[in-house]
Parts: C-alpha cells; structure tokens; sequence
C-alpha cells in the first residue's frame, strides 16, 4: 500500500509531497500535473521491474510513449534539469515469493524507497537521447512509534498493528560516497548477513529490481509491493475483442480480456485459480449465477435496462464474447455495447477479482457515464460505488 510520494525533478512536478490512503481521489484543473503524478507512480514500478532506459521509455509523454528520456525530467522553456528524486513510503506484504518460487518474510513491513537519477549525454551511446544514472537508492524503515504521524487516512491501532510488522535498525539498501567512488549496498536481512556492494555509476537497473529472498527478503516484498502499481487506461477497442480459449485470465491494463477475465471468474470453483480458461475447468452453475448476478447488479445502478450480463462460450471457433442482456431479452455483444458501459463493466469486474491486488490508479473514471450517474465531488467515492476494502487500493482524479 502506498502512503506517502515525493517527487521532484519529474516532468512538471517539483517539491510535491502527497499521502494516500485506500481510496484516494486527486483534483484540480488541467495541466496542473495529476496525470504526471499517476505517472511518477508507474515510473516507480518498472523501476522495481526493469532497466532504467527501459522503465523510462515505458513511461508515456505528450505524444504516447516517451522516445527521448529527457522529457521525464523538469523543463523550463528548452532547458531541462538534469536530476530527478522520487520517495514512496509504503506498506508492503509480511510474506511474499521471489522469481524462483522461494517464500520470502519481512523483517519490517512499512518502508520508505528513495531514489535519486540524473540524465547523462553519452556520445558513444547508441541511443540518441542519452542514458541514465543512479545518484541515490535507499530502503530504510519507518518505525511504529513514527507509523501515527505518516498514517493520514482514519484507521484503527489494531488495523495498524497488524499491518505494521517487525524490528529492524540498519538500512536495507543504502548509498555512500560521491563521484565515481560512489557505492549503493543491498543489506542482507539478519544480523550475519552480508552487505553486497556495487559501483553506482555502473548499474543498469536499481538494486531493488534484483533482490530475492535469499539475499534480501524485506527488499524483495518492497519490489513486490511496487510492481503491484498500476496505471488503468481503458481502451473501449480492447474492451470490446473477443478472448480465444488460451486467453490471459487478468485484465489488461489497456481493458484487454474482459471476457475471459469475467468466464474465469464465473467458473472458478471453491477460489480455485488458473492462468489460461481450460475447456476441461468444472463448471459450478451456481457460482457462475452468482457472479454474473453481481456483475449484472452492479451494471444496473448505471443503466436502468439490464436483465442480465454473461460470457457466450463459442466452442466452434473457440471464442469468449461478453453480452449484456436488455429488459427485452436483448443480447448485445460487446462489441456493440457504449465505452461508458464497457468501461464500468471493466471496474466492477477488478472489484469482484479476488486475484487484483496492489495500487490501481484509473484517470478520469467518469468518461462514457453520463453526468446524471455522476454524484458531486464530496461524495466522488461512489462514483463507481467501489469501497476501499481487501487488498486493493485506488487512486482516482475527482470528476470536477
């Protein structure tokens, strides 16, 4: 869980300093920097995920995708800064697994992640535009005696110590020297682990980024933590496809697989999970009702004509189309069904998803919804009528 960011030095954010809770809506007029600060947060997580040119190219600018890193750093005029920091204060898992499979517990739960790049001219680079280095990486902890004050959102002192766990003094990932005689060190948990050194100018990606449970089990859950970030941008074109019977069982972030997301949860029997939809899965008609029920339940509250939604299972050409069922006992394919109404499809199908978990970060969610459906800004966490409980958190821009 995210609770606190400080970005500075990021496109057109300076000196900016937010906390969250588990449901959090962001306002303010246009070009004021919201979209940048959802992603400075995407940006944090394919940092934990991916080299650093990589994460920075996967990061969006005015055009689409950025192709010159140099647009995610501060400008003024033709001039740009050549340093940037980000820092997440945040509350990550007590048990986790690594790439390999191996079980991985926190020695401290709520961390704080800093790092600091600069943009470096490299001529005999291939890459046009530059390339990036790591000035700064730290992972230290925040103590449960701070844990009140960093803690904004109401909760409760039981639901803080169950969340906030451990004892830990050293720093987990820390950075010492200048210069080229710069080091950033991966603190081994426990008292007999060794401290792993690497020269900072040299690093093609954060230490973060390749920790496992052996070396660094509480760095480990933190990259976990952070990979769980995510920037939701529902296409309608990719909402509306069709899924083949391999399909993914996880919405895209784009709203690809809808319809073999919802058929896998319609199926799933007894929380049993999957990653592709089997034709040999057993089948519970009972739960399929059920879910389909919810989902058609909460369409509803947006369009008054809706008797039923359900996945069509094409065995012939293998395929997987979402319909929405009219009054009139319509159906309506998706593929003929509004972005407004796909895009609340989407959002009620993450809710009712056990398996979505993590930071879900939605831009202007009421696009499609008619301004009726939409209630005023005091009261923008009905919008979509999502409550901020289980394991999910949502940070969403108020509707004005």
């Amino acid at each position: 869980m995210l609770t606190r960011l400080k970005v500075s030095g990021f496109k057109n954010l300076v000196d900016v300093d937010i906390y969250f809770g588990p449901f959090t809506c962001v306002a303010g007029a246009n070009a004021v920097g919201k979209s940048n600060l959802f992603d400075a947060i995407h940006f944090l997580s394919a940092l934990a995920d991916r080299p650093l040119i990589d994460a920075a190219l996967s990061v969006r600018d005015e055009g689409g995708r950025t192709t010159d890193v140099r647009s995610l750093f501060h400008r003024v005029g033709e001039k740009f800064d050549r340093e940037m920091s980000l820092e997440a204060e945040m509350i990550v898992p007590l048990e986790g697994w690594d790439d390999l499979g191996q079980r991985a517990k926190a020695t401290m739960t709520f961390l704080r992640y800093s790092v600091s790049i600069a943009y470096r001219e490299d001529d005999n680079s291939l890459r046009s535009s530059g390339s990036l280095e790591l000035i700064k990486e730290e992972l230290v902890r925040i103590t449960q005696t701070d844990a009140p004050s960093r803690l904004l959102f109401p909760h409760k002192k039981a639901w803080r110590d169950s969340a906030i766990r451990g004892r830990r003094a050293s720093p987990f990932i820390s950075t010492e020297g200048e210069g080229e005689d710069r080091v950033i060190k991966l603190h081994q948990d426990g008292k007999g682990g060794r401290t792993l050194r690497r020269s900072a100018g040299n690093l093609p990606r954060t230490v973060l980024s390749v920790s496992n449970a052996a070396e660094s089990p509480t760095a480990l859950l933190a990259r976990r933590e952070m990979q769980s970030w995510r920037l939701l941008q529902l296409e309608p074109s990719s909402l509306r496809e069709p899924d083949g019977f391999t399909a993914p069982t996880k919405l895209g972030m784009d709203g690809a697989h809808l319809a073999a997301t919802l058929y896998h949860l319609a199926r799933r029997g007894n929380g049993r999970e999957s990653g592709t939809v089997s034709a040999t899965e057993i089948a519970t008609p009972q739960n399929e009702s059920h879910i389909y029920g919810q989902i058609a339940s909460r369409l509803s509250e947006l369009i008054d004509d809706v008797y039923a939604v359900w996945v069509d299972r094409d065995e012939k050409r293998e395929i997987l189309t979402l319909h929405v069922t009219d009054r009139d006992r319509t159906s309506h394919p998706a593929r003929g069904l509004s972005d407004g109404t796909l895009r609340f499809l989407a959002l009620a199908v993450l809710h009712l998803d056990p398996g979505t978990k993590g930071l879900l970060c939605l831009e202007e969610p009421e696009n499609g919804i008619h301004p009726q459906r939409t209630p005023p800004c005091s009261d923008c966490s009905k919008i979509l009528r999502l409550t901020p409980t289980g394991p999910l958190q949502r940070i969403i821009p108020c509707v004005k």
